[in-house]
């Protein structure tokens, strides 16, 4: 009898706790969705400039304030800014007569575009095209940019700056191994293949070096070898959005040109004579990981007229500017010195000897925001031209005597102001008006620092708490991830009102944070390097370090930990769930890279070495599957041709070998981004961590408001 009823008044507190198990309501979602970018950029007044410049370096510029539009001209002469009607509906185009797959040259009158593998000059005025290479074939075609990942149909080239010339190439990959996607539809698939290297095969894209003589349609072959098709800055020859690693000289008779081997280990500094196809080298430099030669931009510069190179090297732990004889390859002298990176070179003014560039981490606080400097080729004079604290982001003039600087931080709107070359504050031209935007109940992301998993490193981040939190509460924790190690999870750190959906997760019960870790970008050589040839610790550690810190001052449950990310986050993870089971709960791996030895080759084999050098096989995802013990959403595009669907697929059957359960979100014809799915992908993620994490209900097949929501 006593058994009868303790089982009934088990069983009773059971459906009572079950019936009292929270439930998220649409409302919920609504108020979520309301902290989405599509939501809150209507909110904000005043917040971009983008200067069309006219002649005598004045320019015009609109802003909106309260969904109205304004139209200003400014005159940095006589240092005004006027309410104007004159330029509405006005709009800048650089193309003058190029289509999207035409290279315009810099005097606007020609244009170069690709036919049949072959390059063709097309007359702008006439529209008459005039054939430049015969000998172009599938697969051996001249300046063609589609290896691995990149896609285009436009020529990958350089004109001479005097318009009468191009440097380009002849991509070989008929050795090349070849991808396979085939569509799902109604009927056959049809069957898409295209060339697509991995590490460790012998044969991948090579590029066949040449000029071409426009005007007399004659073409040169480089007297070199043929080059990998590789470039200092990331993974494709054309990173830059042009022929990457090319610097003419202004007559174009000369054309300097970095020759970057297979691993990204030795780079060769090379000056052509585009005449004859005789080419100098002039120096290399050989590193023990990867070099580059930048963050975002290529840095190094051929100077013909003093006979000089401004060269980029980390190779005092720090990236700097060197400055080189060309005659010989001498170092003449380092020209930038300290424990801060150079990031981006944006000007050389050989009349003064001046350099004006790009660094982060010289002034103090948060070594991720950017500055403007200048500094003389002798390494002398070095000058802060943007004071403020917080992240620069400047567009010059012009004549390069003034120019526009955005500076912001992740909590504090922008202002924009106009400044002399010198530095000197002309105008404040914009202050970011965020009250309608605060009055919604919107509020900015905490930022914060934290000491990585060595427990001496300093690391930032950003944390993102709920508008309306119960004291009383502890908060489950989502951490967004984005190894690297080219990038990293807080990408921008100037303002933004959105970033992604980390405050929308947020308002549905959360604490979300994003961590950058070591080994990214950014910061010293060291630091960058930390991960080198192991991507699979890639920051994991770091946020686990990270994490239980900020647990003693913000109410995160550390036994609820949720993480997510996608294409390298993808990858990270799933290693976290694997490889850190008792920690990451609850895991959705979005388009992940599981086994490098399954994605583009010049990506591992930079940032991990050649496969014969790495162990590869150690960091593949696949064969830490068994150690699932939390909730695992596994997602990709079945037609993804950057990371290869195979990827995840790898993970699948690795984790049904392990009679693991699991989650799978498949979307058939979509690429590495779910375009208009990604709604639907959005609505899915918040659904399973407000489930497994949250341990409530989401409302059933709530429907997102936002862009290409259905």
């Amino acid at each position: 009898m006593n058994k009868y009823w303790l089982t009934v008044t088990a069983c009773t507190l059971a459906i009572t706790a079950n019936a009292q198990q929270k439930a998220l309501t649409v409302k919920d979602y609504e108020r979520a969705e309301s902290f989405m970018g599509y939501n809150t950029a209507k909110y904000i007044d005043n917040s971009s400039v983008q200067p069309n410049w006219l002649n005598g370096d004045k320019f015009w510029y609109t802003t909106k304030t309260n969904g109205t539009e304004q139209t200003f001209l400014v005159d940095p002469i006589k240092k005004t800014k006027t309410l104007t009607t004159d330029y509405k509906g006005s709009a800048t185009s650089s193309r003058r007569g190029a289509s999207r797959n035409e290279i315009l040259s810099p005097d606007g009158k020609k244009a170069i575009l690709i036919k049949d593998y072959n390059l063709f000059v097309k007359d702008v005025a006439t529209g008459k095209l005039t054939q430049l290479t015969t000998d172009g074939i599938k697969d051996y075609g001249y300046a063609t940019d589609n290896a691995g990942w990149k896609h285009s149909d436009a020529p990958i080239l350089r004109w001479s700056p005097d318009s009468k010339k191009i440097a380009t190439f002849q991509q070989d990959q008929r050795n090349s191994k070849d991808m396979y996607l085939v569509t799902t539809n109604v009927g056959a698939p049809v069957l898409k293949a295209w060339k697509y290297p991995l590490p460790g095969d012998k044969q991948i894209a090579t590029i066949r070096r040449v000029v071409i003589d426009v005007e007399n349609a004659k073409m040169v072959s480089l007297k070199i070898p043929a080059d990998q098709h590789r470039a200092t800055l990331s993974d494709d020859i054309s990173s830059s959005g042009t022929f990457d690693d090319i610097d003419w000289k202004a007559d174009g008779t000369e054309v300097a040109f970095v020759s970057t081997s297979r691993d990204h280990k030795n780079e060769k500094f090379r000056i052509a004579n585009a005449t004859t196809g005789a080419v100098r080298e002039v120096f290399e430099e050989t590193v023990k990981t990867q070099y580059e030669s930048g963050q975002g931009a290529i840095n190094w510069r051929y100077l013909p007229e003093a006979k000089e190179i401004i060269w980029y090297s980390e190779r005092d732990n720090w990236g700097h500017l060197y400055l080189y004889d060309s005659t010989n390859g001498k170092l003449k002298n380092q020209i930038t010195k300290g424990d801060f990176v150079v990031t981006r070179l944006v000007k050389v003014d050989e009349k003064t000897r001046t350099l004006y560039f790009m660094a982060n981490g010289r002034e103090k606080g948060n070594p991720y925001f950017s500055h403007l400097y200048k500094i003389g080729f002798d390494g002398k004079n070095l000058a802060l031209l943007t004071p403020e604290e917080g992240n620069h982001q400047v567009v010059f003039s012009p004549s390069f005597e003034y120019f526009v600087d955005t500076y912001s931080q992740p909590d504090v709107p922008a202002v924009t102001v106009l400044r002399s070359i010198g530095g000197k504050l002309i105008n404040t031209l914009e202050k970011t008006d965020v009250s309608r935007l605060t009055a919604t109940g919107w509020k900015a992301p905490i930022p914060v620092a934290v000491k990585a998993k060595d427990g001496k490193t300093d690391i930032y981040g950003l944390v993102f708490t709920p508008t309306k939190m119960d004291a009383d509460q502890k908060y489950p924790v989502i951490d967004y991830i984005y190894p690297g190690p080219q990038g990293g999870s807080v990408g921008s750190w100037s303002f933004a009102a959105s970033r992604g959906d980390n405050q929308a997760l947020a308002e549905l019960g959360f604490i979300v944070v994003v961590i950058e870790g070591t080994s990214n970008p950014d910061r010293s050589k060291s630091f960058h390097d930390m991960s080198y040839g192991n991507m699979a610790e890639n920051t994991l550690p770091d946020q686990i370090a990270a994490i239980r810190q900020l647990s003693a001052k913000y109410p995160i449950d550390t036994t609820k930990v949720g993480i997510w990310g996608h294409s390298g986050g993808g990858f990270a993870t799933a290693a976290a769930m694997f490889r850190y089971p008792d920690f990451f709960k609850v895991g959705i791996s979005e388009s992940g890279n599981h086994d490098n030895r399954n994605y583009e080759d010049d990506w591992g084999e930079r940032y991990n070495g050649l496969v014969e050098n790495a162990d590869y096989e150690a960091q593949a995802n696949q064969n830490y599957a068994k150690n699932l013990k939390g909730k695992l959403m596994l997602v990709h595009g079945m037609m993804d041709d950057n990371v290869p669907p195979y990827n995840t697929l790898l993970v699948v059957e690795a984790l049904e070998k392990a009679n693991k359960s699991f989650d799978l979100v498949i979307f058939p014809n979509s690429a590495h981004g779910y375009g208009e799915y990604s709604p639907y992908m959005t609505r899915r993620r918040w659904d399973y961590f407000v489930q497994h994490l949250l341990g409530a209900e989401p409302p059933k097949d709530y429907q997102m408001k936002g862009p290409s929501a259905r």
